[in-house]
């Protein structure tokens, strides 16, 4: 009648568990041939129209036929409900080995049916590797493709392993490539195809533990200061030129300007342009072909740069070189500007002209938590051995509930009351004594630690007692699985810190069975509860005998962060002994009152977290959305006239409704450092005839005039295109980069300023959006005034 949550949940899969027991009598039948054509029967199924939920009972009793066929294991009921509430999208909470391996087989199965790819992801290559070997067996057999992506595999291999059915990666490698993939030029760099379904083996560390560092890809790269020194040595052999201003009447008769020199400084407009001569000379000296195709802009912008910090950056006017840093001065008031920096390289090509050192800019390029990128997939799900205490983060922040899954046999492990001493030095004794009282049952035993530093001492003491013993750390997961496979075994003694061996079941020989199981001993409570169910969790498995018990001691960091002072106060008035176990009602209560507190403080910290990246993450979308428009081959003609034709509405409103104000010169300071020359055979008679429509259609035809004239001089549109849709991703990628930076900022002020009543948060979404568009504006005038100062080499042979 009162049945909870979990027990509902349970129960409806009563049905379909009894589905495909039906279904596994019939295929049991089936030969190997008939068995993998249930995979096209299935997908044509699909393709007609019918839902996965429904062919799932078959599926799933596929899958299981499968699994005996190939791996000599067939799925227990539990491990079906398990596969079931993956399905679903739910975290399926399943005890330390339930084998939570196999149950995702199923799901990754029928999920992959559509044709749209799963992710399987895990937390080390080891386990991705290990899983795909075993699991992407029963999957190859039925006729899906597998794929693995490993840290150390290429692009080319990387795309190949995610463009099969079935994908097994870690969540660090699935969130950079995706990072990455949002940064490419060209989209047959991407190597993701969608994010549709993903299952998530120890979903608690992926989703919670590493849920407060987000995934950061930043811009320091080794080739990026030596670029700036490269291109300084060529600035130094370089010619400044100068040029004739050619008259109306030279224009109109088609004169071309007389340039000389190798390049031409504009102080007016603090502006360095190459000429023909000069393009040629970096040509020459980069042993390139074609400086102005779109590949080499990057070159051509660092170029620039030492040019303009060479003719144009003047020593102790624009900066001063002071402990060999470069530091500006404010053209206003004459002061260093403390700790501020020329953007966009400029500041790097001014400290190779001043033979400084070159810093590298450690830009954030892209950036997610793992709690927005999961949110992308459409649909997710989670196993873990450990879930119920943060079923609250699971629901509010994944929209994903906790459904506890029955183990297959009863658990019979005992777990006995924590063991609590005053100090340090008496529990590590306890521990010791312990452990060699249980050595010599022949029970093997597992102490858990929640260091390195814990498991080192913890080892030199039990060598001082003469017990052989094994240590294991995070390091090395192979030498890991081995040492863990290991623990198991009579007599066997092994030291672990507690996140070490995930996903290596630790299993009992018929010596060890007989003398108790394994004995799990915690040195100290970690802060969350969950790490410690994941230690106990280790004894016990599928009906296994075993024990637990944690050893504590007043100075631990969880006591003594909540008030372990009263408490030894409380015990030095009772008269504890040294080396006595202190045994007291209060002690379980603060212990436990402490990592309640812990875990709700860590809980505020990501949910705060996930409140500002909400922000960036709406923004994130937005660019990313326009990124990928033009590599997909959104129209660039269109875009960038639209982006003209916004302008020079901008423009004419901004020059003032009294036409008699307007002169040559005022529209001149508006229009030419974006497009120039476009201006030079405009007189004063002719804009004092126009109204401000004539004047938008004018300026209209001029810069339309100068893009046609670009585009011939290109070869045509097909040219003109690629490069626009390069300079538009370079400036996007660049403004992007700058904009993550002044969130940042944004957020350390707004986190160190006193808003008054304004929820901080709000504070940063107003003014982040504001920036955003401001950002968006800068991006499109950007782009123009990059196209629109290209210097086209002239249409000789080599051109």
């Amino acid at each position: 009648m009162f049945q909870t949550k979990n027990q509902k949940a349970l129960k409806k899969m009563a049905p379909i568990l009894k589905q495909i027991e039906k279904n596994g009598e019939k295929i049991q039948n089936f030969t190997d041939d008939e068995l993998r054509a249930q995979t096209e029967a299935f997908k044509k199924r699909l393709a007609n129209g019918e839902k996965l939920d429904t062919i799932l009972p078959e599926a799933f009793a596929t899958v299981r036929e499968a699994s005996w066929r190939v791996l000599k294991m067939r799925q227990f009921p539990v491990q079906l409900m398990g596969g079931i509430a993956l399905h679903y999208g739910k975290v399926a909470e399943m005890r330390t080995g339930e084998g939570k391996t196999l149950v995702c087989a199923a799901p990754a199965y029928l999920n992959a049916l559509t044709g749209k790819g799963v992710h399987v992801v895990t937390v080390n290559d080891y386990l991705a590797k290990r899983d795909a070997e075993e699991i992407g067996r029963i999957h190859e057999f039925l006729g899906l493709s597998v794929g693995c992506v490993l840290h150390d595999m290429t692009q080319a291999e990387r795309k190949a392993a995610y463009a099969c059915d079935i994908t097994y990666v870690t969540n660090n490698e699935l969130g950079f490539d995706y990072l990455r993939d949002n940064m490419v030029t060209n989209k047959e760099q991407a190597v993701l195809r969608g994010l549709t379904y993903a299952i998530i083996d120890e979903a608690d560390s992926v989703l919670i533990d590493e849920a407060r560092t987000p995934l950061i890809i930043s811009g320091q790269d080794g080739q990026s200061t030596k670029i700036y020194e490269v291109c300084d040595v060529l600035a130094n052999m370089m010619e400044r030129g100068t040029y004739k201003k050619l008259s109306t009447v030279d224009l109109l008769a088609g004169e071309e300007r007389e340039e000389s020199g190798d390049f031409l400084v504009d102080e007016k407009e603090k502006n360095v342009m190459l000429t023909s001569q000069g393009i040629e000379k970096v040509e020459k000296f980069f042993h390139i072909k074609d400086l102005s195709s779109p590949e080499n802009i990057a070159l051509q912008h660092n170029v620039i740069l030492a040019l303009k910090a060479n003719a144009l950056m003047k020593k102790d006017k624009d900066y001063v070189v002071k402990d060999g840093e470069i530091m500006i001065v404010d053209e206003f008031t004459g002061r260093i500007m403390q700790g501020r920096r020329y953007s966009d390289g400029l500041h790097q090509a001014i400290e190779a002209k001043e033979r400084v050192d070159v810093k590298q800019e450690s830009r954030t390029l892209a950036t997610v938590t793992f709690q927005n990128f999961f949110n992308k997939f459409e649909r997710k799900a989670g196993m873990t051995g450990t879930a119920m205490t943060e079923k609250r983060e699971f629901r509010n922040i994944y929209g994903m509930d906790v459904i506890n899954i029955p183990t297959n046999r009863p658990v019979i492990r005992v777990d006995h009351e924590d063991a609590v001493y005053k100090t340090a030095r008496e529990k590590y004794r306890a521990v010791v004594e312990e452990v060699k009282k249980v050595h010599e049952t022949g029970q093997p035993v597992l102490a858990g630690t929640t260091s390195v530093e814990t498991s080192e001492l913890l080892s030199t003491m039990l060598k001082q007692a003469g017990i052989d013993h094994q240590v294991l750390n995070a390091k090395y997961h192979d030498l890991e699985a081995e040492i863990v496979a290991k623990a198991g075994q009579h007599g066997q003694v092994t030291i672990a810190t507690n996140m070490a061996g995930r996903g290596t079941d630790i299993k009992l020989d018929d010596q060890a069975k007989a003398a108790g199981g394994l004995m799990v001993i915690g040195t100290e409570r970690h802060e969350s509860r969950r790490i410690d169910n994941q230690l106990i969790g280790r004894s016990g498995r599928q009906g296994d005998p075993g024990e637990s018990k944690f050893y504590l001691s007043l100075e631990d960091n969880l006591l003594k962060m909540f008030g372990s002072e009263n408490l030894m106060n409380l015990f030095e008035q009772v008269g504890i002994e040294d080396g006595e176990e202190i045994k007291h009602g209060l002690l379980t209560k603060a212990i436990a009152n402490a990592q309640q507190k812990i875990e709700g403080n860590h809980f505020g910290a990501r949910e705060q977290l996930l409140k500002y990246d909400r922000v960036n993450n709406e923004q994130r979308e937005m660019i990313y959305r326009e990124r990928q428009a033009i590599l997909d081959g959104a129209e660039m003609e269109e875009t960038i006239l639209s982006y003209v034709d916004a302008w020079l509405e901008q423009v004419v409103k901004q020059i003032g409704p009294n036409r008699k104000q307007w002169t040559v010169d005022i529209l001149m300071e508006k229009v030419t450092p974006v497009v120039p020359d476009c201006l030079t055979d405009l007189t004063e008679e002719k804009l004092q005839n126009m109204t401000k429509a004539t004047l938008y259609a004018d300026l209209k035809a001029r810069v339309y005039k100068k893009y046609e004239m670009l585009k011939e001089t290109l070869g045509g549109k097909e040219s003109m295109e690629r490069l626009m849709r390069m300079i538009l991703l370079r400036t996007i990628d660049s403004k992007w980069t700058m904009h993550l930076d002044n969130m940042e900022k944004l957020k350390e002020g707004i986190g160190l300023a006193v808003y008054g009543q304004t929820d901080p948060v709000i504070a940063y979404k107003q003014e982040g959006y504001q920036m955003f568009f401001e950002m968006m504006e800068n991006i499109k005038m950007d782009t123009l005034h990059t196209l629109f100062h290209m210097r086209i080499g002239l249409p000789t042979e080599k051109h």
